[in-house]
């Protein structure tokens, strides 16, 4: 069988796509997949100027909007801004902090921009969703020991690497929780998660001047280019994979190449655990699904 690639996409004429963070990397190949299978695609991005950019050198049909996720208020105005049908919320966006940072509302960056942000996003904009909510996730959430009690890093010393995986385990449960109760709603919306694998992207890069880890010194050659690390979202959102599935490459211990469901941690299948990260994130944001 041969691997999934960018050509496998379906036709997308007359539907409607959004993906976070477009600019760059993984959002942007994602973006450019999605306007070349003939989506219509929103780059919802913070950096305006530079998301014109990258739609300027898209074929089809895109579009531009601003959109930080490490601020609620930006989060409520893109969507108090939209209006009609989403068939595809691609939840790419992604950061990692390499030192304790809050986000304007005063939450852990990473947690803050990868799962509150999105959490914030999609369920003010899911009663516009038609087709799939795409949540970008990662195998690092094997390493994740989520604290429910101390989401926002206030008791405990502080451990960047823990952060980021602690953010990407939310992104499974949350995709876990979301899909149970799109199903008990009777909704035809799926959710779902990605694994882009080991990709070179921005992400990882270290700050000005920062002592490079082995981590940094080996992705440079392991790492497989935003192109590749897109296709496990695309299978995700376009391929007929049932809710609450989790996608990843096919290779190398699904880090490189292809598409293909994968497994996930026992803590990431945890209904508890997806209960109770859901009602804390309402909490924290301010934001909950509409009955």
């Amino acid at each position: 069988m041969a691997d999934y690639s960018a050509s496998s996409v379906p036709d997308l004429t007359d539907q409607t796509a959004i993906v976070t963070g477009a600019s760059s990397g993984i959002g942007r190949a994602t973006a450019r997949a999605l306007a070349a299978a003939g989506a219509r695609v929103v780059l919802a991005v913070r950096d305006e100027a530079k998301g014109r950019a990258v739609a300027d050198g898209i074929p089809g049909s895109t579009e531009v909007r601003p959109l930080d996720l490490g601020d609620l208020s930006s989060v409520h105005r893109f969507a108090a801004d939209w209006s009609g049908p989403i068939h595809l919320l691609i939840n790419n966006a992604g950061v990692y902090a390499r030192a304790l940072t809050r986000t304007a509302d005063g939450f852990e960056l990473d947690l803050g921009t990868n799962h509150l942000g999105h959490f914030a996003l999609t369920t003010l904009l899911l009663p516009q969703v038609t087709g799939c909510v795409v949540t970008l996730a990662s195998q690092a959430e094997r390493m994740g020991r989520l604290d429910i009690d101390d989401l926002n890093w206030e008791r405990r010393p502080y451990d960047p690497a823990r952060a980021y995986n602690d953010s990407k385990l939310a992104n499974l449960l949350f995709t876990a929780e979301l899909e149970r109760r799109l199903r008990g709603g009777g909704s035809a919306v799926r959710a779902v998660a990605a694994h882009p694998g080991l990709v070179t992207t921005a992400i990882y890069d270290a700050p000005a001047g920062s002592r490079r880890n082995l981590f940094d010194r080996l992705l440079p050659h392991l790492g497989q280019n935003a192109e590749h690390g897109a296709l496990p979202v695309l299978y995700a959102a376009t391929e007929e994979v049932p809710g609450g599935a989790f996608v990843g490459p096919q290779h190398l211990l699904h880090m490189r190449g292809g598409a293909q469901p994968i497994s996930r941690s026992a803590r990431a299948s945890d209904p508890g655990v997806a209960a109770r990260l859901w009602q804390a994130s309402e909490v924290m944001t301010g934001v909950a699904l509409r009955s």
